[in-house]
């Protein structure tokens, strides 16, 4: 008599369909359905700004801008402004050229001539001095002969000068008693150049287009890593992770009704 009595009970107890059919779950579940949306939502937003942070912006510093536009004499270099494509227009001064050495050109290694170029106006500071890499020869002999014939030809008044804006390099150890140097250092540069300048820019400009006797220093656009792209993709994949669990929390919900249920017909 007790299994017969057990069974129909055991057959009252509905379905986790059932329940899950039920006006308040199918409006529970537009709730959860509606809340991971959002979710959703908010996570591809955070992909989308991960992605766009990502991208490397070479359309910027590859568009020629004034030099005192991004930078001023005597202050510290920004960001924005290493690798960028600048012009202006500067005077050259004689003698001021400093050869360096063992530079590495890619996968060789060559001779740089650095030029001292003073500008003038009213952006710049009158006098405002900054360094020019002219380019680069196979030695030091080369390099001189270069020298020689860029500074008999260059005019004594102002000339256009285009180039990418580079960071200053650390100093290194130089020989300068005997004349050497191999770190373009712009601390070193002022204590070589002849007369020293009233106001220096902290970077150097490397010529687009070297002077006759010189090739050209290749100079790739920047890359600019974003220290922010893993900490987006952390917030995109936590929002997704959030959307998982709204309808999950509804799942949960549905189940436990049911297993509430089935127990009280089992129990009665």
């Amino acid at each position: 008599m007790s299994g017969t009595t057990d069974s129909p009970s055991a057959a009252a107890a509905p379905s986790m369909l059932t329940i899950a059919l039920r006006p308040k779950w199918i409006a529970a579940l537009l709730l959860a359905l509606a809340i991971a949306g959002g979710f959703a939502a908010l996570g591809q937003w955070q992909l989308a700004r991960s992605i766009e942070s990502a991208v490397v912006s070479e359309a910027e510093s590859e568009v020629t801008a004034a030099l005192e536009s991004i930078a001023e004499p005597s202050a510290p270099m920004t960001t924005e402004a290493v690798g960028q494509l600048v012009e202006f227009e500067a005077t050259f001064v004689p003698g001021d050229s400093v050869v360096l050495v063992d530079r590495l050109i890619e996968s060789d290694r060559g001779v740089w001539v650095v030029a001292h170029a003073i500008l003038s106006g009213v952006a710049t500071g009158d006098g405002a001095s900054i360094a020019v890499a002219l380019g680069w020869a196979a030695d030091v002999d080369a390099a001189a002969a270069a020298v020689a014939q860029f500074e008999s030809s260059t005019p004594s008044s102002p000339t256009p000068i285009t180039g990418r804006y580079l960071p200053s390099e650390s100093p290194q150890q130089s020989d300068f008693e005997a004349g050497t140097h191999t770190a373009l250092s712009i601390a070193e540069l002022i204590n070589v150049w002849e007369n020293a300048p009233d106001g220096v820019y902290s970077g150097y400009v490397v010529l687009t287009d070297a002077p006759a006797g010189l090739e050209t220093i290749p100079t790739p656009p920047p890359d600019r890593e974003v220290s922010l792209n893993l900490l987006n993709l952390f917030y995109a994949a936590e929002w997704v992770i959030f959307a998982g669990f709204a309808v999950f929390l509804w799942w949960r919900l549905v189940r436990d009704e049911w297993e509430r249920e089935r127990t009280q017909a089992n129990v009665d």
